[in-house]
């Protein structure tokens, strides 16, 4: 599922993979040839033929956009080129000589369908000036759709935050070389439309994170029994229809097993119910994994039940209730791996809990969450990170904004835990998780609620099959 064509690099990592390159025998010019004419051939295909207009920049960048536009050109495609300013780059002015077309100044008038921004790249570090930001607005402005190379101009490459306020939206934006964090970290993500990737031949990069992809799922083996394909408790509590949100869920998502631990009286007729003491439930040797959160509450009783879950040595996921109920001392014997989900307010609050609220991006912040606590993190949002105290990092693609309703992450952490009672490695089993819960959500029709999502995660595991 983690693959190297799937690798997110920062600004300096890119840039020492471009140099790695260079010094193997590629120069700075082909480079730009690969990834101008690659990111032309999505701008054809939107223009169809129709005028295009090319901002470029002073950099490398701009080289770019000068491949982009002669082979646009080439094709026989009406194209202008807008020069901000003079290319400041060997490459840069190279690309420019051998642009067959006209190039304009800033202040020349241009509309068409499509416009191609080429301003600045991942290296930018500052906010645009008044001239350039007018600039990128104007033509935006005057163009049907918007096509972002690299990145849209004025957005900070490594944090995903725009530099500049009031930074158009983009219909599409083409990666070049690698994807960047920006690339799905919002706000900056919000803006950048469809992505596609045009690969430059960077090599992998050791630890580098990645983007969550498909996973290869399978049936069960031929000599498969439900004991074998994992038994998941699923923790219930105060809120009954939580945590039938996520036995639902992981019913469909791989575990051959699942219990509902608590007053079941509304479950379903094939949900196995256990409402004996948690502690004399646990003595069952056969539990593969525990969900721990999803309607627990917030009581007493509550904060018994998840300290009797992580009293025993068995894989669990925490979610909701068990994040705002949990404290580092719950956890200084354990051994087992552990799994948890927060929002950014439940992340927030586990930061305080184990001293290291020190702000960051949403990365820095889920990778040093997971380092002090031991934990795989899955912060999860409009952008999910998900972080393993060993310093592996993966991020999800941009999921359906219909997850933004009450219950999708009990769906959610009912996946996870199912692909962990089923013997999934716990960073892994986050991953998976975080795929069928997008990959249900793309399977619901628009304004889905969470018990919807939760009947569609058997669809979506049949899709990773």
């Amino acid at each position: 599922m983690l693959r190297a064509s799937n690798q997110i690099l920062t600004v300096a990592q890119m840039r020492a993979g471009e140099e790695a390159l260079i010094a193997a025998g590629t120069g700075v010019d082909a480079l730009m040839q690969i990834a101008g004419r690659g990111a032309a051939d999505y701008v054809w295909r939107m223009s169809g033929g129709r005028p295009v207009t090319v901002l470029c920049g002073p950099g490398n960048n701009g080289g770019d956009g000068y491949v982009i536009a002669e082979a646009i050109r080439e094709r026989g495609g009406e194209v202008r080129v807008i020069a901000a300013t003079d290319p400041k780059t060997d490459a840069a002015r190279n690309a420019r000589a051998l642009f067959a077309g006209e190039v304009l100044g800033p202040v020349a008038r241009a509309s068409g369908e499509v416009f191609v921004d080429c301003l600045f790249g991942s290296g930018l570090v500052r906010p645009l000036t008044a001239e350039h930001l007018a600039l990128v607005q104007r033509l935006a402005a005057s163009h049907h759709h918007r096509v972002a190379i690299d990145l849209p101009s004025g957005v900070d490459s490594d944090r995903g935050l725009p530099l500049s306020e009031a930074l158009p939206a983009y219909d599409l934006t083409v990666a070049l070389g690698a994807w960047k964090f920006a690339h799905l970290l919002m706000p900056a993500c919000a803006v950048m439309g469809a992505l596609r990737l045009v690969p430059i031949g960077v090599a992998a990069v050791d630890g580098a994170a990645q983007v969550i992809a498909r996973p290869k799922l399978s049936a069960p083996a031929a000599d498969a029994h439900k004991y074998k394909r994992g038994l998941l408790g699923v923790v219930g509590g105060a809120i009954p229809g939580a945590s039938l949100l996520a036995a639902t869920s992981a019913q469909g998502a791989g575990a051959g097993y699942v219990k509902l631990l608590a007053d079941g009286a509304d479950a379903a007729a094939d949900l196995v119910v256990d409402a004996a003491p948690l502690a004399e439930v646990l003595t069952d040797t056969r539990y593969a994994a525990l969900l721990v959160g999803p309607g627990l509450g917030r009581d007493g009783a509550a904060r018994e039940r998840l300290t009797v879950a992580l009293s025993e040595p068995i894989p669990a996921v925490l979610d909701a209730d068990a994040l705002v109920l949990l404290a580092p001392r719950l956890l200084a014997e354990r051994s087992a791996p552990l799994i948890a989900t927060p929002h950014e307010g439940e992340l927030f609050a586990l930061e305080r809990a184990f001293g290291c609220d020190t702000g960051g991006s949403k990365v820095e912040r889920a990778t040093l969450l997971a380092r002090a606590s031991g934990m795989v993190v899955v912060a999860k949002g409009p952008d999910t990170v998900i972080a393993a105290p060993d310093g592996l990092v993966a991020l999800a693609p941009r999921a359906s904004s219909w997850l933004s309703t009450a219950g999708t992450g009990d769906v959610l952490a009912g996946a996870i835990a199912s692909r962990l009672a089923a013997g999934v490695d716990p960073f892994a089993a986050a991953c998976e998780g975080v795929w069928l819960h997008s990959e249900a959500a793309r399977l619901c029709v628009p304004a889905f609620t969470a018990g919807q999502l939760a009947e569609q995660v058997c669809s979506a595991y049949a899709a990773g099959l």
